[in-house]
């Protein structure tokens, strides 16, 4: 019976609440920075997973419209304004062409030149403006195993200093520091994981959304192209 309470006293001991709790403030600091560091990449997770794949939806309904639509000019006045990276590319497009058309004399080498230019450069500023906060998970998926190690270092070298301090090597010294510091590699490790898998597939998902973009961009390119052809 005795034996049984010591085991589960000594369970509690090695509780995640009671390691965090009997950590000393430099582990107890890289467990905290871990724990926000795996809060924040699952608030990215949620939120930009579900705000990429809405902005996806959006702009296959948009594309299809606009490939439907009889007149450019009003589908554009009409639709131009939506916060979508279709809607901008769009929009880089018709302004250009609006610029270098608006002249007696159109230099149409220049106006495709200039429309192809327009619309990569949209095409790249949403990206970019999406990728902002990916890049911050490869951050954390690259950094926070360091982090976790260097609290596991530090817990290792605590159960050092106890066998040197009690002149004992027994388990029951060393196992609450080696514990805590286990637990901080075991909680970097959950922040890095899902920090990695994520970012992995936003950028996969990013890639198709700039290839879609790319295409679209292409297909207003030769519709902007044929138009300069028949005025001319």
């Amino acid at each position: 019976m005795l034996d049984n309470i010591s085991l589960a006293a000594d369970a509690a001991t090695l509780s995640p609440v009671a390691l965090f709790l009997q950590a000393d403030i430099i582990v107890k600091a890289v467990m905290i920075g871990l724990l926000a560091a795996s809060i924040y990449v699952w608030a990215v997770i949620f939120s930009h997973g579900r705000g990429v794949g809405k902005l996806m939806r959006a702009s296959d309904r948009f594309e299809r419209d606009f490939w439907r639509a009889d007149n450019i000019d009003r589908f554009f006045d009409k639709n131009g304004a939506e916060e979508l990276p279709s809607a901008k590319v769009l929009s880089a497009g018709i302004s250009e062409w609006r610029r270098s058309t608006k002249g007696k004399l159109i230099d149409r080498e220049g106006t495709r030149e200039r429309l192809g230019i327009a619309m990569n450069s949209a095409i790249a500023g949403e990206v970019d403006r999406l990728a902002e906060k990916i890049g911050t998970l490869a951050t954390i998926g690259s950094v926070a195993p360091f982090v976790g190690l260097f609290g596991t270092v530090w817990g290792i070298m605590r159960s050092f200093t106890a066998i040197a301090a009690e002149n004992n090597s027994s388990l029951a010294v060393v196992a609450p520091g080696i514990a805590e510091a286990l637990f901080a590699t075991a909680i970097g490790l959950f922040a890095a994981i899902p920090a990695v898998i994520a970012y992995n597939a936003f950028s996969q998902r990013l890639n198709r959304l700039e290839s879609r973009l790319g295409r679209f961009a292409d297909g207003l390119h030769a519709t902007f192209s044929r138009e300069l052809e028949v005025e001319a």
